[in-house]
């Protein structure tokens, strides 16, 4: 996974906007953004693993693609790409295909996740983010809930929101 502040332009948001700073581990980390890859054939049982250390009970998988989508694909994609929170740990394994997630870091700088097939990625409940393909336009992804699949965005600002408080007190911890 290649990880690097996003430049900040305006272009298409399928386009690697890398602007030449890469951004530690240790600083992902620091936002609470847990990274993993699991590539080979015990993928899925590692994935699993993880599911179960984490209480996750459902999953499913998507595939975003204009082949898959049809005519909404383009309003899709745009919507993933409205900042957002969740009042939930959302976690995202890469099957096949990549993407970026982009997230906001403690000085509300946007941070790159590049994500290529075997990535998967913790945001943690109230981080501000973003999810984008790449100009490739296709990823298939599975997405892990702890309960029930539900996906609610809450649109930026909400920094009132309970969750996205207690996400700043996080993150000023570390």
């Amino acid at each position: 996974m290649k990880v690097y502040y996003h430049d900040n332009t305006a272009e298409d948001q399928r386009l690697d906007h890398d602007s030449g700073v890469e951004v530690p581990a240790e600083a992902v980390a620091n936002l609470g953004v847990l990274a993993y890859n699991f590539t080979g054939p015990s993928a899925l049982d590692e994935v699993d693993a993880l599911a179960i250390s984490r209480d996750y009970k459902n999953r499913d998988v998507i595939t975003i693609s204009p082949e898959s989508m049809g005519d909404v694909y383009e309003e899709k994609v745009k919507t993933f790409y409205k900042e957002h929170l969740h009042e939930d740990e959302e976690i995202r394994y890469i099957v096949e295909g990549e993407g970026f997630f982009d997230v906001r870091d403690g000085q509300d700088r946007w941070v790159r996740l590049k994500m290529d097939a075997g990535d998967l990625i913790i945001l943690p409940p109230g981080i501000y983010h973003r999810f984008s393909t790449t100009s490739t336009n296709y990823i298939k992804a599975m997405r892990l809930f702890k309960d029930e699949p539900k996906w609610t965005p809450l649109a930026r600002p909400c920094d009132d929101n309970k969750y996205r408080v207690e996400y700043l007190q996080s993150i000023k911890a570390n």
